[in-house]
């Protein structure tokens, strides 16, 4: 996997809507210019792309104008970094519109989860290193400022880079119903914080290492007829699982790995690191799931490392994908191995 040089002062980087259009709602685009602004602390220039903030309904209408913005964001060699607006629930439909080369012969750091694991897809296909988190609307533009966690591990990953990486459980969490509400009005307020529980092993022992690869389940399901899922290769990874803030019932999870199971993945994988749920009322009853899958798979020693922050928990870090990692069962440790990017 190639992997894609770290952001220095005077670098400039791109904003892009490959999904939802939101970004560019008169109502929103306030988050624009905070993003620009957090990125100017590191001496970064933020620019939007040309289609980035035409709002929903033409980025909507518009998959190959999103597709073009991305096209034309790696083939910039002034754009060192490529950063997701948001997530939402379409980018699939980029995929037609998609040149593997262009992505390849221009590696570069590209940022998103939710429905842009489809995007990250595209970049595991193209061999690029992606890294999962940090979307400009929820985490480089967070009301009051970006929280500590994530500003750590943006530092640690993207700026100055470490030979390797702990990543620990954050001290302090939310769910859904503690997070402040997108709007100017509420521009200064901070989500309702409490105390978080730790990482949990859900099954395994020992340490297991593997490259980390996955991204959000409910987007698994439109991958799973394209090429994008077919490429990649699972045999001794590290399965990156997380879930959205659609609420999914734990039947509906539970589908989703039971065909994955049947595929196989789950004994080709070395282990998987699951995203804290959304919702508190999904805590419990997404990890009998876990369990009840792997009995029926027959992987009962498979590692599974649950609560991390990633995806759509709160605070998330940046998780980069295509990089080996390691699961330490017997100290509930979860560290990056090797420095995030060059």
């Amino acid at each position: 996997m190639i992997k894609p040089h770290r952001l220095k002062p005077g670098d400039k980087v791109a904003v892009v809507s490959l999904s939802s259009g939101s970004l560019g709602e008169k109502e929103l685009i306030h988050k624009f210019d905070i993003a620009k602004e957090r990125f100017a602390r590191y001496g970064l220039e933020c620019i939007a792309m040309p289609h980035a903030l035409k709002g929903r309904k033409y980025v909507y209408e518009h998959p190959e104008d999103r597709a073009k913005d991305l096209m034309e964001a790696f083939s910039d060699k002034e754009i060192k970094g490529v950063f997701c607006a948001i997530g939402g629930d379409d980018s699939v439909r980029l995929l037609p519109y998609i040149d593997f080369d262009v992505l390849k012969n221009n590696p570069k750091i590209f940022t998103g989860f939710s429905d842009s694991t489809s995007n990250h897809f595209m970049m595991h296909k193209a061999g690029l290193v992606s890294y999962y988190g940090g979307n400009i609307m929820c985490d480089i533009a967070e009301y009051g400022d970006m929280n500590p966690y994530f500003r750590s591990s943006f530092e640690n990953t993207l700026i100055d880079p470490k030979p390797s990486l702990d990543i620990p459980c954050s001290e302090f969490t939310a769910f859904e119903c503690d997070k402040v509400r997108w709007g100017i009005e509420n521009i200064n307020k901070k989500p309702n914080l409490r105390k978080n529980t730790g990482y949990e092993i859900l099954q395994g022992s020992g340490k297991v290492r593997g490259e980390l690869f996955g991204g959000c389940a409910e987007v698994f399901i439109e991958l799973s007829f394209t090429e994008l899922w077919r490429s990649v290769d699972w045999r001794g990874k590290l399965l990156l699982l997380e879930t959205s803030e659609e609420n999914i019932p734990a039947d509906y999870l539970l589908w989703i790995l039971r065909g994955m199971a049947a595929d196989g993945i789950f004994n080709k994988i070395n282990g998987i690191v699951v995203g804290k749920p959304t919702y508190e009322e999904k805590y419990e009853p997404y990890k009998d799931v876990y369990k009840k899958i792997m009995k029926e798979a027959k992987t009962p020693d498979l590692p599974i490392i649950y609560n991390v922050n990633v995806g759509h928990a709160y605070p998330i870090g940046v998780f980069p994908l295509g990089l080996q990692f390691e699961i330490d069962c017997g100290n509930k440790k979860l560290t990056l191995l090797e420095a995030a990017t060059r």
